[in-house]
C-alpha cells in the first residue's frame, strides 16, 4: 500500500488515525476498535466491512 495514501487516510467513524497491519491486510482504528479490511491493495473504509477487534488486538 502506497504510504502516501496512508499518511492522509483517517478512520471514516471517529477520523482518528490508522495503524497498517500488513500482516494480517488491515487498517486499525485504536479509537473505535474496529479493523477495516486492505483487498488487493485498497482499503475498504466503510464501517459496515469493517471488524470489531478483540480486546487482545488493541
Amino acid at each position: 500500500m502506497d504510504t502516501r495514501l496512508l499518511e492522509i487516510l483517517v478512520c471514516p467513524v471517529c477520523k482518528g488515525p490508522l495503524e497498517n497491519r500488513k500482516a494480517t491486510a488491515e487498517l486499525v482504528c485504536k479509537g473505535c476498535k474496529l479493523a477495516y479490511p486492505v483487498k488487493d491493495g485498497i482499503p475498504v473504509m466503510l464501517e459496515d466491512e469493517a471488524r470489531q477487534l478483540a480486546p487482545e488486538e488493541y
